[in-house]
């Protein structure tokens, strides 16, 4: 018994011998590699190297006349440029829409629906063009600034605008358009039908548009990609949109947005 304890203290003392003259590698810092990482990127980049080759790009956009959502393709033919495809969708508001009270559901709930309006105005864009670094090249950690162009086609939609109304004389309850109603105090107006409501109805009406913007990239040299844009836009369709009864109709359109993307590079 003596001799196994013997040899095993002896074992134990060879043991901790061996492991201090061969102490385990330290663990590598997350945020030392990271480092490392981006110096390489950056060395690539300053060498005219491409550090990454494409990304896409989803899109989140208020408008000063409304919202959508966009979806970005991006290849990159240098480390400044960028050749850009984008699809996008809008609703474009009237700046004279105002919702009204209509009628109070069984959970308490106020219906509500904007009084004159003739049509939703969707848009449905498709564009190319070019995103350009100009600002933030040497700035690991920072914001990277892009100036970007892009045009297109837009396909404008024209979605008739239904509300629930009910006769005042025989409390009959129908679905009407305000294009169609000649006497507007004939009803109590309920509220608006509903977004499924008038898709058998709609016009189309193509256009062109163009817009420029300066893009913040948060991070560039990361696989994934956050950045805002903010930028201008100027539309033109092929008939003037009714959106609004007895208002004037327009075929050019000019607003402003802001737009918060997210997605991966390659």
């Amino acid at each position: 018994m003596k001799k196994i304890l013997l040899l095993s203290l002896g074992l134990s003392i060879a043991f901790l011998g061996w492991s201090q003259s061969n102490p385990a590698p330290p663990k590598k810092d997350k945020k030392s590699e990271k480092k490392q990482r981006i110096n390489a990127l950056v060395k690539m980049e300053e060498e005219g190297e491409l550090i990454f080759n494409k990304h896409n790009l989803f899109g989140i956009k208020l408008n000063t006349d409304g919202y959508g959502i966009s979806f970005e393709k991006g290849k990159f033919i240098t480390p400044r440029r960028t050749r850009i495809i984008q699809i996008e969708l809008n609703e474009k508001k009237h700046p004279k829409e105002d919702k009204d009270a209509g009628s109070i559901d069984f959970f308490g709930n106020v219906n509500q629906f904007v009084f004159g309006k003739a049509n939703n105005f969707y848009q449905l864009k498709g564009a190319y063009g070019q995103q350009y670094l100009i600002g933030g090249k040497s700035n690991k950690n920072g914001v990277a600034v892009s100036a970007l162009w892009a045009g297109g086609i837009s396909l404008g939609m024209e979605k008739p605008y239904y509300v629930d109304v009910q006769d005042r004389d025989t409390e009959e309850r129908t679905r009407k358009k305000f294009t169609e109603i000649e006497d507007i105090n004939k009803y109590n107006y309920l509220g608006a039908s509903g977004f499924t409501v008038g898709w058998g109805e709609v016009k189309f009406n193509p256009g062109a548009h163009l817009k420029t913007a300066l893009r913040f990239d948060y991070g560039r040299f990361n696989e994934v990609a956050s950045a805002i844009e903010a930028g201008v836009n100027i539309e033109y369709y092929a008939s003037e949109v009714e959106q609004m009864i007895q208002n004037n109709q327009h075929r050019l359109f000019f607003n402003a947005y802001v737009s918060l993307l997210f997605g991966k590079r390659k």
